[in-house]
């Protein structure tokens, strides 16, 4: 995974680099970088590669854009979601969230420049890669994930509704940029892309239940954001549906229900560890080994 996290670093510095030069707004160009870098875990466009590898991934360069494209739309999804109109977060990754850091009007500048950079980049790397067709299923898969009625808008709606299942909602806030990985990674080593939705279905609602008693359980210096937000915001919440045990019974079905469900393919029994290892880091560490025991 060592060269994994290079990579994706590596392709989010050239493309981040190339929309913040010297010709764009300081403010908007500072708050871009501010909010990609330095990252979090990477899960997402881990995930994308990883996927692309199990396909055999013929096109590199095309797998590392469809990465980085969605990690890109994953770190305006934070920018969003910080907002005093949303959640009203003053942290984020250790450091002052972008709204307060830049104010509100850069932040929201920001979430939209790196959405929109998102589907340019990868745009721009598809009609230089050996199979720019891939193209279109790329571009379907990623908008997708975004918008509705199953992406992060959709995810982000449902809190403003009076009631929502708990899975549902999941599912659309954290589960589709996950789908998007596994699919993507899929589409761009010019795979089918439909039999990967359930890994990442599954491997999604899974982290979201992980944040869930994460967001219950540790505390904001060891998280690097505001903690107890689901019950101060009224938000749906595995932890209050099921309670910790039962939260923590769903993670553990959720990743092997994942796991299960990956179709054959040359590196699928790989992929297949590399997920399970990768799982084991969701709950603080004192909290997975209680679970595990």
């Amino acid at each position: 995974m060592r060269d994994a996290d290079s990579k994706i670093e590596e392709v989010l510095d050239a493309v981040v680099g190339g929309a913040t030069d010297r010709t764009c707004p300081p403010l908007l160009a500072r708050a871009v970088r501010y909010a990609v870098f330095p990252g979090g875990a990477r899960l997402r466009p881990k995930l994308c590669l990883a996927v692309a590898a199990a396909h055999g991934d013929d096109d590199p360069r095309l797998s590392a854009a469809a990465a980085a494209a969605i990690e890109l739309l994953h770190c305006a999804s934070l920018v969003h979601d910080d907002l005093p109109c949303f959640d009203n977060a003053n942290e984020r990754r250790g450091k002052p969230s972008v709204h307060v850091a830049f104010g509100d009007q850069i932040a929201v500048l920001s979430g939209d420049a790196l959405i929109v950079l998102a589907f340019e980049s990868l745009g721009q790397a598809a009609s230089e890669c050996l199979a720019p067709a891939r193209l279109s299923s790329l571009l379907s898969i990623t908008g997708r994930a975004v918008g509705m009625p199953f992406g992060i808008s959709a995810g982000q709606a449902w809190e403003c509704e009076p009631t929502v299942d708990v899975s549902k909602y999941h599912r659309a806030k954290t589960g589709s940029l996950f789908v998007a990985a596994t699919c993507a990674g899929a589409a761009a080593a010019g795979g089918d892309a439909e039999p990967w939705t359930l890994l990442g279905e599954r491997i999604g609602e899974a982290y979201q239940v992980a944040d869930d008693i994460r967001d219950a359980t540790s505390d904001a210096e060891t998280l690097g954001k505001p903690v107890g937000q689901d019950q101060i915001h009224g938000r749906p919440s595995a932890v209050q549906e099921s309670g910790i045990s039962g939260a923590v019974n769903r993670l553990r079905g959720l990743v092997q229900e994942g796991v299960d469900s990956i179709p054959a393919c040359p590196g699928g029994d790989l992929l297949k560890l590399l997920i399970l290892e990768e799982a084991k880091r969701f709950l603080p560490k004192e909290m997975a080994r209680r679970a595990a025991a």
